[in-house]
């Protein structure tokens, strides 16, 4: 059997699967979020070992985890942890959602400055990186940035429990703003601009290494077999388009989760010069292009419950099937923006709003305009000279025809769904197999497993009427900015 562990904000899962890639079982355990002041979003690793040890105890009472062969990870990505030299805690975690970190921020993007953080990682700074977090530690808490003798991601935290070995994965170091994302490897400039050494941080592994095997205490007080590899694992966007096969050269998948995300794999570095998306490592050894947008199926569910107080989403859905592409617009930037526009204080809007607009058009709208802030990261991936032939969509709002049929119209692009909503923990049992030699890559993994289900075509005539909208959309943003 092989363990994939999926450690989210709000919960960690973990899923058994057997030789064939199969999930057979999964258990979850829930945690709390701490926001001592506005703005701010902590976590105590603690609670994610407790959690690990919770869910490795549920399945252990259904199955015999001493045949598990090979464990791995999916993690969130760029929170920051701490470890003194007698490898305790130093403070909560600070986590890829915390916003403390504004005035770090914009000072490294002046110094530096973008472009040459843009050269030496691949991306510009933002709020949820670890570099800025980093040095908010140095400025506000330097009693506890000066006990530092290991920093390390979320579920690096576990992989160190469970294995012994200090280590990461390229995925998830490439959100850290200290690593260069082109060559692979920490960033000696970056590091001597935080007052870092590299003994502080892990040892970086290609997402399908194996580190090393499990611990003999984790082992007695869980049931796994000491000798059961540990495999390095990644960053939550990387190991879910692994879970979703978007691995290969020109591969594309899309999450229309609470947040959105278009994600393109490539087999070669291609940083936006401007920053606008992230460009990472991916998790098949290769590199991927990332936009995020804050508010995907979030904009649906503010619309839903927040304005119209309804849960009945199947329904409102429905009435916009008998709808038409009009002038009505909408921008979805409700907690500001991340790509491509980068920009904090952006605000949501509707416009054209007149008293023919009832409910099923203002429903259209909100669809359409999220569907237009994905087009927004997905033009810049373009750009950059990828060439998806179709996209996986993954994520609550891919259970929606409409919304997919609207999302492939906005795009121009061909989109598919698939025979799993279990991406990340999917593909953490994916990158064990390789680990283990199961499959010979990460490729030859997802293709083993992944199965389209169904797809959707792009109307042309709708898609050049939503071109044109789609400008209207980017000159609605830039002529109401802040």
């Amino acid at each position: 059997m092989f363990l994939g562990i999926d450690l989210g904000t709000s919960s960690i899962k973990a899923v058994l699967a057997d030789q064939t890639g199969t999930l057979m079982d999964h258990e979850s355990a829930e945690y709390p979020v701490c926001y001592p002041h506005e703005g701010w979003s902590e976590q105590s690793p603690q609670d994610w070992l407790e959690g690990l040890y919770t869910v490795l105890a549920g399945l252990g009472s259904r199955h015999d985890l001493s045949r598990v062969e090979g464990i791995s990870f999916c993690g969130q990505m760029h929170g920051l942890v701490v470890l003194d030299k007698a490898d305790q805690v130093i403070r909560p975690a600070l986590l890829w959602n915390d916003n403390r970190t504004v005035t770090q921020t914009d000072a490294l993007n002046r110094e530096p400055g973008r472009e040459e953080l843009v050269r030496r990682t691949g991306n510009i700074a933002i709020t949820g990186f670890t570099a800025p977090k980093l040095l908010w530690l140095r400025e506000n808490e330097p009693e506890h940035f000066a006990r530092i003798c290991k920093i390390m991601l979320p579920k690096d935290y576990l992989l160190y429990t469970m294995s012994g070995v200090f280590a990461t994965d390229v995925s998830d170091a490439s959100g850290t703003l200290l690593f260069d994302v082109e060559h692979r490897c920490w960033s000696a400039p970056m590091l001597e601009r935080l007052d870092l050494t590299a003994g502080q941080l892990p040892r970086v592994f290609e997402s399908y290494e194996p580190v090393g095997t499990v611990d003999l205490a984790f082992a007695a007080r869980t049931g796994l077999s000491p000798s059961a590899l540990v495999v390095a694992g990644g960053g939550d966007q990387a190991v879910g388009a692994v879970g979703t096969g978007a691995v290969e050269k020109d591969t594309c998948s899309i999450s229309l989760g609470t947040s959105g995300v278009v994600f393109a794999a490539s087999d070669r570095f291609a940083a936006d010069p401007g920053g606008r998306l992230h460009t990472f490592c991916h998790a098949n050894g290769g590199y991927h292009m990332m936009g995020c947008i804050l508010s995907a199926a979030a904009a649906l569910d503010w619309w839903a419950e927040s304005v119209l107080g309804r849960r009945d989403y199947d329904r409102l859905l429905a009435e916009v099937e008998g709808t038409e592409i009009d002038d009505l617009l909408f921008l979805p930037y409700l907690m500001g923006e991340r790509s491509p526009i980068n920009d904090p204080s952006a605000r949501g809007i509707f416009s054209g709003l007149t008293l023919s607009k009832g409910r099923p058009a203002m429903t259209r709208a909100v669809l359409e305009g999220v569907s237009f802030a994905l087009r927004d990261c997905y033009e810049v991936i373009l750009e950059q000279g990828i060439r998806p032939a179709f996209a996986r969509v993954i994520g609550g709002g891919s259970k929606s025809p409409v919304w997919l049929q609207i999302l492939s119209n906005v795009l121009g692009l061909e989109l598919h769904t698939i025979n799993t909503h279990d991406g990340g923990a999917l593909g953490a049992v994916l990158l064990a197999m390789t680990g283990c030699g199961y499959f010979p890559n990460v490729a030859a993994a997802a293709h083993a497993v992944i199965r389209d289900v169904d797809r959707y075509l792009p109307d042309l005539e709708q898609h050049h009427l939503y071109s044109e909208k789609f400008e209207q959309f980017r000159h609605l943003y830039h002529r109401n900015k802040l």
